[in-house]
């Protein structure tokens, strides 16, 4: 049992280590868009299903309150925590189109979009980005290996080296933490300077 354990940290450790060397650009330049976003004065919307929708959350969470340092709210919503939206879009109109009805209706222009799949292909998320694309506003897509429909479609695409979903979904939110912790140095940074 014991090597099993060191083996799921050994696996971890490597998918991230692999992903980084793969991305650290695209980290970079996704860390400057979201700064430019909120500095302008918009959001961003996140979505996913089951383990994506809690990051996508747990993302939305430490954009609102904060991550490491104290400073004002940015604003980021989760579209997946709204039942009474969620379940009556879902039975009045279709399952696929809960994301999508939820960003047609609160998407402004200059807001950014993380979809989250880590298979890539879920249809409510494939058609939400489908949207946010006709709306003109930056997409980012957090998906696996596999992720082929998805990162098609967006203008970032963060896809993690392995198919294995425990492995993908633990380089999501550690992307994620350096994501929040970049935006939040470049904001207050360029603050402290002027």
């Amino acid at each position: 049992m014991k090597q099993k354990i060191i083996n799921v940290f050994k696996e971890s450790i490597a998918v991230k280590e692999k992903f980084l060397d793969e991305n650290l650009e695209t980290i970079v330049e996704v860390s400057v868009l979201l700064a430019d976003t909120f500095s302008k004065g918009n959001k961003l919307l996140l979505f996913g299903n089951g383990g994506s929708a809690c990051d996508a959350s747990h993302i939305a969470a430490e954009f609102v309150n904060r991550f490491k340092m104290e400073r004002p709210a940015f604003p980021a919503i989760a579209l997946n925590t709204d039942t009474a939206v969620l379940t009556s879009i879902a039975n009045d109109y279709d399952y696929d189109t809960i994301f999508e009805r939820q960003l047609k209706a609160l998407a402004q222009a200059g807001d950014a979009v993380i979809a989250i799949s880590t298979s890539g292909n879920s249809p409510n998320v494939i058609k939400a980005v489908e949207a946010a694309k006709n709306k003109r506003l930056k997409t980012i897509a957090f998906t696996g290996a596999k992720g082929d429909k998805l990162a098609a479609l967006a203008d970032y695409v963060f896809a993690v080296p392995s198919s294995n979903t425990p492995r993908v979904q633990e380089t999501h939110i550690t992307l994620a933490h350096a994501l929040c912790q970049m935006v939040e140095e470049i904001i207050f940074e360029s603050h402290r300077k002027r």
